[in-house]
Order: C-alpha cells, then sequence, then structure tokens
C-alpha cells in the first residue's frame, strides 16, 4: 500500500504569487455585542470562547461550491481572518501584533441546525461548524489589520451584516493572547476573529459577497 501525498491547505497572498500555509483554524466565538444578543446571550458577561475548524476547510475565493448536506439552516458569518506568522504560549496582549503576518476577509460557514440540536443536548459543535469547505477566505494582506472599519456582507445583492470591527468585544491583540493560555499559537495558524449580527440562512443557488475595508471582496457562490 502506498503513503498518501497530502497537499497543504493554503490561501492566497494579496498582491503576490505566494501561498500562505494553514496550520490551523480557530475561531471566536460572539465576538460582537449585537450578534451575542441575536444568539441569545449576554455581552457583558460573556468570557471569549474558541472552536475550531480543520485546515483544509479554506476555500479560494470565486469558488462555486456544493451545497452543504445534512442541513436545511446553512448560516453565513462574516469575520475578520487572523493569519499568524510566528506563535508562542502565554502571549502578553502587548506581545500579540508582532505574531500577525496579516489579515483577509473570511466567512465561518454554520450548519445552524445541527448547532441548535448540538446545543440543546450538550454536544459538541464539529459537524455544524467544520464540515468540508465551511471555511471561505480572501487574499491574505499583510500587516496588522486597523481597529476599525466597515464589515459587511451580502446575499444575492442584500445586505444581511453590517458592522464595524471597532465592535469587537475583544480586540485582536486580546484575542491572541487568550487563545495563546489554551494552546501554543505556530505560524501558519488562522483566527476567525466573530462577526457582527444580521447572521442568517444561505439557500441553494445564491451568491455570497463579503466585504472588510482595505481587503479583497470575497464571494462564493452555491450550487443550485
Amino acid at each position: 500500500m502506498h503513503i498518501p501525498t497530502i497537499t497543504a491547505p493554503s490561501v492566497a497572498i494579496a498582491g503576490t504569487t505566494d501561498r500562505f500555509p494553514v496550520r490551523r483554524i480557530f475561531c471566536v466565538g460572539q465576538n460582537y455585542a449585537d450578534h451575542a444578543r441575536e444568539m441569545g446571550s449576554d455581552p457583558d458577561r460573556q468570557e471569549p470562547f474558541f472552536f475550531s475548524k480543520p485546515a483544509d476547510a479554506v476555500v479560494a475565493n470565486g469558488s462555486t461550491l456544493p451545497f452543504p448536506p445534512q442541513t436545511q439552516d446553512l448560516h453565513h458569518e462574516v469575520e475578520l481572518v487572523i493569519a499568524l506568522g510566528a506563535g508562542g504560549k502565554d502571549i502578553a496582549v502587548a506581545d500579540a501584533a508582532a505574531t500577525i503576518f496579516g489579515a483577509a476577509v473570511g466567512i465561518d460557514l454554520t450548519r445552524r441546525d445541527l448547532q441548535a440540536a448540538a446545543k440543546a443536548i450538550g454536544r459538541p459543535w464539529d459537524m455544524a461548524k467544520g464540515f468540508d469547505r465551511s471555511a471561505p477566505i480572501g487574499a491574505i494582506t499583510p500587516g496588522m489589520p486597523a481597529a476599525s472599519g466597515g464589515i459587511a456582507l451580502t446575499v444575492d445583492g442584500q445586505t444581511r451584516q453590517s458592522g464595524d470591527l471597532s465592535m469587537m468585544i475583544w480586540s485582536v491583540p486580546e484575542i491572541i493572547a487568550t487563545l495563546s493560555t489554551f494552546v501554543e499559537l505556530a505560524p501558519g495558524d488562522l483566527i476567525f476573529t466573530g462577526t457582527p449580527a444580521g447572521v442568517g440562512p444561505i439557500r441553494p443557488g445564491q451568491s455570497v459577497s463579503a466585504t472588510i475595508d482595505g481587503f479583497e471582496t470575497l464571494r462564493v457562490t452555491f450550487t443550485a
């Protein structure tokens, strides 16, 4: 039996033909107060919590995707994605910016019906969040992202989500510092930093566009 050859997942880097190799994908839950409220939580008391997606869940900009199986309620969540060029554990907030390679626009696709069913009986969310092609990501722009700027998402040209990065409960350096107390971060790690209010369903055949000021627009379409 032959040992399989596996190509590491990667993401485009803006302005170059180079690729950013993906090691792991971490996501922050409910990091915008308005989204926390729409999900039934109190943002004034919510500590940051994290979940993961597999590295090969990344999807290139402009892709046409098969509609995911086992769901009748696929949701969009536009997010700023941080790409790490360095890592460490117990990173101080003041040192966190030095670990950042760049940032991009991402969409955390969620099988919301599976998530709700898992929550109801206290089971993990893995199949609701970490399924195939659940992490579309635009090209990474090198450098530290701004702390403010518009973030939005449209479905078939209709605005669903609209907010500002300044609305984050936990800043990018705080997210990196907190996450590094749970796991040792490393170059190649991606961190989805949360989504503003307005998450909602995507139907087969629809097109989704996600934007953050200063970054490449991310577009994906789902087959009918």
